[in-house]
């Protein structure tokens, strides 16, 4: 009975744990996603303005 009950709490531990790292990860995804987009636009404005001020 003890043995049964150890197991299930192994289980749902594994599953919550599963679930912390999973959920962890797309965070840290969506983090770095997040920068690379603002990086992008900071390229590309700075890119603009430099043309624009070495055609003028």
């Amino acid at each position: 009975m003890g043995r049964t009950i150890l197991m299930i709490l192994g289980v749902v531990l594994a599953v919550w744990l599963l679930f912390t790292v999973v959920g962890a990860i797309l965070s840290m995804l969506k983090f770095f996603f997040f920068i690379g987009l603002v990086a992008v636009v900071v390229v590309l404005a700075v890119t603009l303005v430099s043309k624009m001020s070495r055609s003028g």
